[in-house]
């Protein structure tokens, strides 16, 4: 006698549900991300100076890219520190 169990989706309460996330940048239709845009970068980055990842802040993979880039090139010019200061 064989057991199998099979995997049902079982639906879950839409208050504890999951919540779909939109990336900010495709909404406002924004095509590049500048990197002397300071105000923009430092919202998606921490207290401590990391990169907010893209499961968390909700941005496309397209987005994320460009928005890595950025900040990598803002703190090589000097716009943004590489860790926060104590």
């Amino acid at each position: 006698m064989s057991m199998t169990t099979t995997r049902r989706s079982v639906s879950k309460d839409p208050m504890f549900g999951k919540r779909s996330k939109s990336c900010p940048f495709t909404e406002a239709g924004i095509n590049y991300i500048d990197y002397k845009d300071i105000d923009t970068l430092n919202q998606f980055i921490t207290e401590h100076g990391k990169i907010i990842p893209r499961r968390i802040s909700g941005i496309s993979l397209r987005h994320q890219r460009m928005l890595t880039n950025a900040i990598k090139r803002a703190r090589y010019m000097a716009l943004l520190p590489f860790v926060a200061s104590d």
